[in-house]
């Protein structure tokens, strides 16, 4: 993408934590999506958007983003692209996706539910493996893919040690500073203000090594309709 635009690489480093804090002894799982956003403060200084590396969000998600940055707005207004569950999970396992509640147009809550699967046109999740809970598919989620404005990184920085004072303790070795987790509160405390960003594109992802030909089958029939040039896949 270099040819462009200006593109700078940041890496998220385990060991990126606050002065005073370690990485725990046998630790090697990164520490989330709300560190990898951190690990940004400094390069990035203005409004940014954040998405998965991995997913298919299609194009009017991309428009959305744009729309939403492209405007002025107070630095403590930010935004999040809400796709429907059924066009979210996937046909081979089992998904994490943050489970969203809205009101008048702003997100109120979003609540990370790490094992979703698919139940015909809706889904279900579990906490234990055992107890379900049933989701209508047109439930709004969210799939990382958001518009922040610059506090964002600030907001980051400031709750990062708290988090880790309070999860360390009982897991320090898998604990994650989930993106959401801030949002939200964020939300809670009054410090942010979240549009929700309504989407019916269909997400693909390449969760598991078996989405790959349902993903290669349906970027070929959007080139087959024009949505992408001819040369995609090559």
């Amino acid at each position: 993408m270099e040819k462009y635009f200006d593109v700078k690489y940041v890496f998220q480093s385990i060991d990126t934590l606050p002065e005073g804090y370690s990485v725990p002894e046998g630790r090697v799982k990164p520490w989330g999506t709300g560190h990898a956003v951190l690990c940004c403060r400094g390069v990035v200084d203005g409004p940014f958007a954040v998405i998965n590396a991995d997913d298919f969000y299609g194009p009017t998600a991309y428009k959305a983003l744009y729309d939403f940055l492209a405007a002025k707005r107070p630095e403590n207004e930010h935004a999040m692209v809400a796709y429907l569950l059924r066009n979210t999970v996937t046909e081979n396992g089992y998904v994490s996706r943050g489970v969203c509640q809205a009101e008048d147009g702003c997100l109120t809550d979003v609540v990370e539910r790490v094992h979703i699967e698919k139940r015909g046109a809706d889904a279900a999740y579990t906490e234990d493996g055992e107890h379900w809970v049933d989701l209508p598919g047109e439930t709004q989620v969210s799939m990382n893919c958001w518009a922040f404005g610059r506090s964002m990184l600030d907001e980051l920085y400031r709750r990062f040690p708290g988090w880790l004072d309070e999860n360390l303790p009982v897991n320090p070795l898998k604990a994650e500073y989930f993106l959401p987790f801030v949002t939200n509160a964020c939300i809670k405390d009054g410090s942010a203000v979240v549009r929700v960003l309504p989407c019916h594109e269909q997400w693909y992802g390449m969760t598991y090594k078996e989405d790959m030909d349902s993903v290669k089958a349906a970027i070929r029939g959007m080139r087959e309709k024009g949505v992408y040039p001819e040369a995609l896949l090559d």
